[in-house]
This record gives C-alpha cells, sequence and structure tokens, in this order.
C-alpha cells in the first residue's frame, strides 16, 4: 500500500517553465537546455494570451479526469477524517469496457500492457497544464488566505482541478508531540500569520514560534512573485510554506518535480502532509536529503525547481541555518499524527477496540496482501525506497503534454492517519483507499478477493 512520492515539502516554492508562446510550452526549457529561460515576454501580452485560453485549457484537463473517473460524491458511511469531514468511498478508476477487476487482476503485465488494458485512473496523472507547470491551489485555500491576509493565490492562467471532496479536510487539524493533551491546537482555524501567535503562544517555546512564524511567511517563490515572469495578475509578495501544508498537514495543492528534464517528462507532485515528519529520514523528489533542515535549505535555495538561477531572478530568500532553518524544522517535527484510538503501543489493533472487519484488514495487510513489506509498524513506513516498475503495464504515452514512462523509486511514506491525505500516489492519480488497494492488488500481482479488499480499506482507516 505504498503511498508514494509525495514530496515532504519543508518549505513551499513554485515551479516555472518560462512564458508561453505560440500554444504551449515553446519556452519550456527551450532547446533541450537544463536551465529556465531568464529573459520574459511582456507581462500584458502574457496575461491576455493565458487568460484566453485558460477556459480550453482546464477543459482539456477535467475532460481527462471524467473519462478516468467516477467524480461522483458518494461519502464512507461511518467513518470521517480526523476533524469530520467525510471519507469518499469506493473505487473511482474507470474499468476498460467489458473488464472486471477480478479478470484484470489474473492479466500478466505483458498482457496488459499488449492489449493496452492498463485503466487509465492508473496511469501518470499530468498537471492542470503540464507545460506550463507550477503551483495550483484549492479555491477553498486561495479564499481563505486572501480573506485572513490579503494575499491573492489565484494564478490567471490555471485553476485547481480535482474536486474538494476527494481532498483533506480544510482547516486540518494539529496535533502536538509535545502536548498530546490539548487535541487539535488548530482552534478549527487556519493558521496564519493573522492568528498564529495567538493561538500557540504559551504552548510553544521561542524557537518553535518563531520556526512556525516563518513557515507562514511569503517569500518570492516562482509563480508569485514581483517580476513580470508571474502567473498572478498583480505583483504577489510569494508563498508561505503553509499555503500548501495548510496547519502543517496538507491541502492537496500540486506542482510538478524539480529534478527532472526535460519538461515533459517531469512528474506532477501532490502536497505530502508534514505529520511524523519527526520519523521520517527521506526528502525530496529523489530522496537524496536526509533531514528536514536539508530539505528546507535546499529547495529554497534552488526556488523548488532545481534551477538556482532562475531563484535568483525571483528574490531568492537565502535563510540562515543555525536559527532560521533549524527554527523552522524544530517546529515542523512535533507535528503528530492524529490520534487512532484503536491502535495499542505496537501500532497494530487492540481485538477489543477494533471491528471483525478492520482484524481481517489487518491480517491481510501482514500477511497475503504484503503491505508490511514497506510499511512496518508502528508508524508504517521502512523508511526506503521501492520501484513498483509500473512501466510494465504500459507502453510510453503523451498525456495532456506529459510524457508517462513510469514511476521510478517511491518511498514509503507512512500509513498512519492516511484517511486524511487523500488522494494517494504522489500525484494524487488515485482518489480514494479503494483506488489504492485495487492499484497494489495489481502491481503486487497478490489476488485478493473482494472481501479482503473491503478488509483491508477499513484496517487503513484505523490507522
Amino acid at each position: 500500500m505504498c503511498r508514494g512520492w509525495k514530496i515532504g515539502l519543508a518549505a513551499v516554492g513554485l515551479v516555472v517553465v518560462g512564458t508561453l508562446t505560440g500554444v504551449l510550452g515553446a519556452r519550456a526549457q527551450g532547446a533541450g537546455s537544463s536551465y529556465i529561460p531568464v529573459n520574459e515576454e511582456d507581462f500584458r501580452t502574457v496575461f491576455a494570451r493565458m487568460s484566453a485560453a485558460k477556459a480550453s485549457t482546464m477543459k482539456r484537463q477535467m475532460d481527462l479526469l471524467n473519462a478516468r473517473y467516477d467524480l461522483g460524491d458518494r461519502p464512507a458511511s461511518g467513518v470521517t477524517m480526523s476533524g469530520g469531514k467525510a471519507i469518499q468511498d469506493g473505487v473511482r478508476v474507470k474499468l476498460p469496457a467489458g473488464l472486471s477487476w477480478a479478470a484484470l487482476a489474473k492479466m500478466s503485465p505483458d498482457e496488459i500492457r499488449e492489449k493496452g488494458l492498463y485503466p487509465a485512473g492508473f496511469m501518470p496523472l499530468p498537471h492542470e497544464n503540464h507545460p506550463e507547470g507550477g503551483m495550483v491551489f484549492p479555491g477553498f485555500m486561495i479564499s481563505e488566505v486572501k480573506k485572513q491576509t490579503g494575499r491573492d493565490l489565484t494564478r490567471f492562467d490555471l485553476d485547481f482541478d480535482l474536486p474538494d471532496r476527494f481532498l483533506p479536510e480544510f482547516p486540518a487539524p494539529i496535533y502536538l508531540t509535545t502536548r498530546p493533551d490539548l487535541g487539535d491546537v488548530s482552534q478549527g482555524k487556519l493558521v496564519t500569520t493573522d492568528n498564529y501567535y495567538a493561538l500557540f503562544n504559551g504552548i510553544l517555546n521561542p524557537k518553535q514560534l518563531e520556526g512556525l512564524r516563518l513557515l507562514l511567511t511569503p517569500f518570492p517563490q516562482q509563480q508569485f512573485n514581483a517580476t513580470a515572469d508571474r502567473r498572478s495578475e498583480h505583483p504577489s509578495l510569494g508563498v508561505a510554506c503553509f499555503d500548501c501544508h495548510q496547519n502543517g498537514h496538507t491541502n492537496g495543492a500540486d506542482h510538478e518535480v524539480g529534478d527532472i528534464r526535460p519538461q515533459e517528462f517531469r512528474h506532477r507532485i501532490e502536497t505530502t502532509s508534514l505529520r511524523g515528519v519527526n520519523i521520517q529520514r527521506l526528502f525530496g523528489s529523489q530522496r537524496a536529503l536526509k533531514t528536514v533542515e536539508d530539505f528546507t535549505e535546499f529547495e529554497q535555495r534552488a526556488a523548488f525547481d532545481g534551477d538556482h538561477v532562475i531563484a535568483t531572478k525571483k528574490g531568492v530568500n537565502i535563510l540562515e541555518r543555525g536559527s532560521q532553518v533549524h527554527f523552522m524544522a524544530e517546529f515542523q517535527e512535533i507535528l503528530d499524527f492524529p490520534p487512532a484510538p484503536k491502535l495499542d503501543v505496537y501500532g497494530k489493533l487492540d481485538p477489543k477496540k477494533a471491528t471483525p472487519a478492520e482484524l481481517r484488514g489487518q491480517a491481510v495487510f501482514f500477511g497475503k496482501g504484503t503491505c508490511a513489506s514497506c510499511h512496518v509498524a508502528p508508524y508504517y513506513t521502512d523508511n526506503l525506497m521501492h520501484n513498483l516498475q509500473t512501466e510494465r503495464f504500459f507502453k510510453p504515452v503523451t498525456i495532456n503534454s506529459m510524457r508517462a514512462i513510469g514511476d521510478g523509486p517511491i518511498k514509503t511514506f507512512p500509513l498512519r492517519g492516511i484517511k486524511d491525505s487523500p488522494p494517494y500516489m504522489h500525484d494524487g492519480r488515485l482518489l480514494t483507499l479503494d483506488d489504492t488497494v485495487e492499484f497494489f492488488n495489481l502491481a503486487l500481482g497478490t489476488q485478493l478477493t473482494p472481501e479482503e479488499k473491503k478488509d483491508l480499506v477499513a484496517f487503513l482507516r484505523a490507522l
């Protein structure tokens, strides 16, 4: 049940791939260069062209989503996220006509590839406008940030694509390892520069409080900055870490990885949760960074796009390691997983509290499903990388300007609190836990029965 390759951002930034000329991506990484072009078009010309193209861009993306998924509102019965938001139920990935999940699972990867039967919803998911890239925020986040702080995270060229019902709850509860007695310390509010001091003064130590302030402070990054090469209508102060990692969790905002060139091969990345960062040991899209401090500093210097040259133009803010970076990390490392009252001290179900379905699902998880090979209790991660070799199932294909060739190595993300963090996989291609179980049943060849799949989902929701 590998959660899969969502970047654990310690400070949020935005991806830019130059200014669009002509149709799409004429300047993107231009002529095979590793560098983003520094020169820029007249802003009003770009604004007029890309604003006019926005409707057709979003129609193309929504047509793709509707072809792949059942996007209907069907909440699960008897279970919610930690703050009470409904969890969407059922498999939402659409199968090719006339095919069943049982029949698909019996086919070999070669047969699936040659017959073109790999479900479209299992394919990599492109960015809303893949040649352009950049951070895209859900509407609820844009509205609340503008209401509280006056900053506008709206892009004139793009809107967020996935329906709110498939995203984490907002505002997300905040749980602290240092004060479990307090429960949700957010008081049901989105934490911003407008209210953080009133909420946390007296709960955090001075370093943690300063770290939180920095995590809430906007810095110029890629699409949101003061230059003409931006994707906000008006010059912007920038983006804060917690604009994506709302309340230390995630709001589902997406962008593109900075470690891959050329542009068409870059992966969409959905923001990961910062809950439980203290027990994680690998960070960054290639997991080459070993601490949150390393990641915070590295991404800030490279403008979250792997390009330190363009970062300078945008107004890069070099964080001081001994104080600012350390203080930011110290706060992140006390963000706790949500309570899981049915788990014992070993991270396993207490038989006196769990339902029969949850207990059967736990047996599948640690047995036939082979999930525990990577997701080791109590936090359900081995802090390693694994390659699912998804390229076994499909031929390379271009999807809305993204070249899909496989996924590569994937980090084993913790499954504690997993019901609070839809959608799943690094790019958010799997909308529900039911989708995720079907995906890994195929990828791992575990041949689970319908009853075992259902029980496994019940167990995952209890973590």
